[in-house]
């Protein structure tokens, strides 16, 4: 027993990535437009901006000490780099360098000067380096070498200013015992006294101990640090070069352009992917129509040989045949959600085609009774016997006067009842002698396919759901919206039918749109020359010799207004009272 045809697992999270990024590249347009803005950028950012240079320069900072090649001596002794860092960058140096260079006819503000300035720390080490972006080489030079130098003065003037406080410190110190050990010394002279000795002994002690630290605070080195590496003029600007820009605007362009597609996929209201056409629709995908230019002024594709048209159209009448669904009832309805019906008209065509290359008796019925085209498009003939359906009069009324054969070179034959043009269109298909054609699929072997209008269009797909409970809707994904899709899903589910699958169709290309659009004015031409020549009326049957049989369904409901399926006309029989 086979299995009924089940919709996409939505647990597939890698087929659900993939599916996000072909929708993502479904706007290839806004992709393109921002690698292009991104690109512009860059370009822009590398050829309209000034060329600059940096200049780099290194300073070995240390601190004062007495004896740099003594053991154990640290460099690092009291030095907290990171304030060294901050002074490095402070006004105050910037006010020496400035001055520097006004004397070297460069002249600049402390703000501007500072500007350009960069210091930096490299890790564990006592080093700063001092790097300077300037408008040409020498002044980059020139002002990395004059900060770094003012740095050096400014560290060396303040060291020297501690020196000196701590100098005159100890001097203060150093004045009232030298007046007391004076007085001290006048006092020995007259008395001679042990007590004078003694207090004049220890205060010339005390004034040795503060004049040898005044004598090492004088010998102490000074030097606050060294240059050892002197800015040298760069040769080439700083900054990325054209194709590094480039290189980065492609990538900001690109991301940019995601960016703009997620948005528009976010609020567009069209159906994004097969899986979310699935979801919303609640019905399995049969099947995906190969583009075929060749076959653009051909309704039917099946009898091309070497046509991937017809192939998936025969793969699909195969899947719906061992449909568990279709295969209880054999009774089909092929519409389109709204618009264009042109590719649901060939889709209905083509399964018919493929059910009777099956070997089924195949019944197709042009529901279409607003613009009926199928029969001139097909080429039926009509039969030499009336059909198994019509009783009595009927015969010589729609639908069974518009009864013909539609041969398929190669596979076979199937019967259309073509449409025909009415007055009140949803009675005429809740008609008796309709229901009587549906219920031909009741008998073994036979299958009865419907083409409908689009559902959304008119009311006369749901007028047949209750007959023909199997709907396939033939829709192309970029042109029908998520809420038409749910809202076809309710109407044929309050009708009593159900959504066999949805079949793809990929639209129509330039050459077949414009093959379509002339097509569609030679059979508005001939309806329109039809309708003003009785003459030239063609039909299956003579409607004007049909007498009334009282049959309700053949007042109103089915006055026909052409003379046969798509010609213009009026049938006087049928619209008498």
């Amino acid at each position: 027993m086979s299995e009924a045809i089940r919709a996409l697992d939505e647990q597939d999270e890698p087929a659900l990535l993939r599916d996000q990024f072909r929708q993502l590249l479904r706007y290839r347009t806004l992709l393109v437009t921002g690698v292009l803005v991104g690109l512009l950028g860059s370009g822009w950012l590398a050829l309209s901006g000034e060329d600059t240079y940096a200049a780099t320069g290194e300073v070995s900072v240390r601190s004062a000490t007495s004896d740099p090649f003594a053991a154990g001596a640290s460099a690092d002794k009291g030095i907290n780099i990171g304030s060294e860092r901050q002074t490095a960058v402070s006004d105050a140096v910037g006010t020496i360098a400035a001055g520097t260079l006004v004397k070297q006819g460069d002249t600049v503000e402390v703000g501007a000067l500072l500007s350009g300035l960069q210091v930096t720390n490299p890790p564990n080490t006592l080093v700063l380096k001092f790097s300077y972006t300037g408008r040409t080489p020498e002044q980059a030079r020139a002002r990395a070498q004059a900060l770094a130098e003012a740095y050096l003065e400014i560290r060396r003037e303040r060291t020297e200013d501690s020196i000196d406080n701590m100098v005159d410190g100890y001097r203060a110190q150093l004045k009232p015992l030298t007046e007391q050990r004076d007085r001290l010394a006048e006092q020995e002279t007259g008395t001679g006294g042990d007590d004078v000795t003694s207090a004049r002994a220890n205060l010339i002690v005390a004034i040795s101990a503060l004049n040898q630290k005044i004598s090492e605070l004088r010998a102490l080195d000074t030097t606050p640090g060294y240059l050892n590496k002197k800015p040298v003029a760069p040769h080439n600007p700083t900054g990325a070069g054209l194709p590094l820009l480039l290189g980065l605007g492609g990538v900001v362009g690109l991301a940019l352009g995601l960016l703009m597609s997620w948005v528009r996929l976010v609020f567009d209201p069209a159906v994004r992917s097969t899986r979310e056409l699935v979801r919303s629709l609640g019905a399995p995908l049969l099947g995906t129509l190969p583009r075929e230019r060749a076959g653009a002024r051909t309704l039917l594709a099946i009898g091309r040989p070497g046509s991937r048209l017809a192939e998936e159209y025969r793969a699909v009448a195969f899947r719906l045949a061992y449909d568990p669904s279709f295969a209880e009832r054999r009774r089909l309805l092929v519409t389109a959600p709204r618009g264009d019906n042109d590719m649901a008209r060939a889709a209905a065509a083509n399964l018919a085609a493929a059910f009777a290359e099956m070997g089924r008796d195949v019944l197709l019925v042009e529901a279409d009774l607003r613009t009926p085209s199928l029969a001139g498009d097909l080429g039926a003939a009509a039969p030499k016997r009336g059909p198994r359906w019509a009783t009595g009069n009927e015969g010589r009324n729609w639908p069974a006067d518009s009864l013909g054969n539609v041969d398929v070179p190669g596979s076979g034959a199937f019967t259309l009842v073509a449409g025909r043009r009415t007055d009140n269109v949803p009675r005429a298909l809740t008609s008796t002698p309709v229901s009587r054609i549906l219920a031909e699929g009741g008998r073994p072997g036979a299958v009865v396919i419907v083409f409908a209008p689009p559902v959304l269009s008119y009311a006369d797909a749901v007028a047949l759901v209750d007959r023909v409970e199997g709907v396939v809707i033939v829709c192309r994904p970029r042109e029908v919206h998520r809420s038409d899709l749910e809202r076809i899903r309710e109407i044929i589910g309050a009708a009593g039918g159900s959504v066999l699958g949805t079949l793809l169709h990929p639209g129509y290309g330039r050459l077949e749109q414009r093959a379509h659009r002339k097509a569609a004015a030679n059979r508005a031409r001939d309806r329109g020359r039809a309708a003003q020549n009785p003459a030239e009326r063609s039909g299956y049957g003579d409607p004007d010799a049909a007498p009334r049989t009282g049959d309700p369904a053949e007042t109103l409901g089915l006055r026909t207004l052409d003379g046969g399926p798509g010609r213009g006309g009026h049938n006087s029989a049928a619209g008498h009272r």
